[in-house]
């Protein structure tokens, strides 16, 4: 699979992020686009993959920066889970143990198609001081291995102004609960 855009693709995906980024500007407080923008430019891979968070309702925005790897963090910003990836259950292991109603894909499946991560618990609840995201719906989250071996999965969401983290089985999918993605640039 081809994994670049055109020239032009890479031009309207770049005012679309620009436009957004300057909207809202408390999510990354001492960056500067220009930075941003000429990162992008010398990395077009990753703009493909923003370009997937992009087409599947993500949002994606900068939400800082890690000095330590002289990289720009972006998540999806969407106020609820990105609606092109709802519908999916953890993990591929999940997606193989049930015997009917399989969902189309898995979230771990389709981030490592799109060449993000899902959001830790500490990236999500980061996330939610930037604002209220999946106050109605909620998102699959890394899961630690002790957990997933016992079958379970993590989801957070919004509610009652607090963030909740909770489980349910790795197998199970809802037309309310997708995934939010990483990706460092």
């Amino acid at each position: 699979m081809k994994k670049q855009l055109s020239p032009a693709q890479n031009a309207e995906l770049l005012m679309i992020l620009r436009t957004r980024f300057e909207k809202n500007m408390n999510r990354h407080k001492g960056i500067e686009w220009t930075n941003v923008q000429a990162r992008l430019e010398a990395n077009t891979e990753k703009l493909w993959t923003l370009d997937e968070m992009e087409i599947t309702g993500g949002e994606p925005d900068v939400v800082g920066y890690d000095q330590a790897t002289d990289e720009y963090i972006f998540y999806d910003c969407a106020p609820e889970s990105p609606k092109g990836r709802r519908s999916v259950c953890y993990d591929h292991e999940a997606l193989a143990a049930r015997k009917e109603h399989k969902p189309g894909n898995s979230a771990i499946g389709m981030a490592a198609d799109m060449g993000i991560e899902l959001l830790t618990e500490e990236q999500y609840r980061h996330l939610q001081e930037l604002g209220n995201f999946d106050t109605k719906t909620s998102s699959w989250i890394v899961t630690p291995p002790e957990i997933r071996k016992l079958g379970g999965a993590i989801f957070g969401d919004f509610r009652y102004a607090t963030v909740f983290i909770y489980h349910n089985g790795a197998e199970s999918y809802y037309a309310a609960r997708g995934f939010r993605g990483s990706l460092r640039v």
